[in-house]
């Protein structure tokens, strides 16, 4: 540090702009949290795969076979695990995320680094979980004659921008909380497993709009969640149909940039949250 520096307040970070900055520390992080998890682990990776899968047969059982969704919607299958993949990846990020300051509460009690590091490097990790996972949508989607354009592929793009946003923030969030009330945990969980009903992984938004009073649907769709699976929905399973099938109305031009913009003030809030009581951790941990 020169004369010219500013002073920092010790603990004190720059928020999300240190992960930028501290590249390789964040891949350590992850190089770390994969070690960890898959240690002394037979399969490893392959979880990766064997858990979407399970999850996918017993809902396309209970849903698609048992309660008929399979017979009145053409290529069930890749609209269920089109959602499914999506709904994985905001519940390890976030789930992870929440928890990711009490589980590395001994590294932070011991030295300094950017916290938020810990955060980031949980979407990371869910990441790399999801890529196995989108590969198997690929081959199914190939396999059913997939024929996608580039506003499809756009909206794949998007449709991740959005869950990494919002996954991120409410994991700088409710890890702030986790540090503060431990039930915290139990609050996250709650969250992911609503999520997965309040939006349309096992079932058609049209239900929605049909059985419920019309002013829930604005609401319903104000979720960006639910705009993210739906544009997964449009990328992968439209594209395999025969069109007929329609995608929620105004989704491309004006829920996904509601969206994405509720995604980045929750990004926002969870950093600024974030930075204003992280200096207190060590002493709470």
């Amino acid at each position: 540090m020169t004369a010219l520096d500013p002073l920092v307040r010790p603990g004190q970070g720059r928020g999300l702009a240190d992960v930028f900055r501290h590249a390789y520390l964040l891949r350590l992080l992850v190089n770390k949290e994969i070690q960890v998890r898959y240690r002394g682990s037979v399969l490893g990776l392959v979880w990766s795969y064997i858990k979407p899968g399970v999850q996918f047969l017993v809902f396309y059982l209970a849903l698609g076979v048992f309660l008929g969704l399979n017979k009145g919607m053409a290529n069930y299958p890749v609209y269920l695990f089109s959602g499914i993949v999506l709904i994985n990846f905001f519940g390890e990020a976030f789930g992870n995320g929440a928890r990711a300051m009490v589980a590395n509460g001994a590294l932070i009690k011991k030295i300094y680094l950017p916290r938020e590091l810990f955060s980031v490097s949980t979407v990371w990790v869910a990441l790399i979980h999801f890529l196995p996972q989108l590969l198997i949508l690929l081959i199914a989607c190939f396999a059913v004659g997939w024929h996608p354009g580039l506003l499809q592929i756009g909206s794949i793009i998007v449709g991740m921008v959005i869950m990494v946003l919002l996954s991120a923030g409410l994991g700088l969030l409710f890890g702030v909380a986790n540090v503060f009330f431990r039930d915290s945990e139990n609050i996250v969980d709650l969250i992911t497993m609503v999520a997965t009903w309040l939006s349309p992984v096992l079932y058609v938004w049209t239900m929605v709009q049909k059985e419920l009073p019309a002013w829930v649907f604005p609401i319903y769709m104000s979720n960006p969640i639910t705009v993210a699976v739906e544009l997964f929905h449009y990328a992968f399973w439209l594209p395999t149909t025969d069109g007929a099938t329609d995608i929620p109305p105004h989704l491309l031009t004006q829920w996904t940039p509601i969206a994405v913009v509720i995604s980045v003030l929750v990004l926002v809030v969870g950093d600024l949250a974030f930075r204003k009581l992280e200096g207190h951790f060590a002493q709470e941990l």
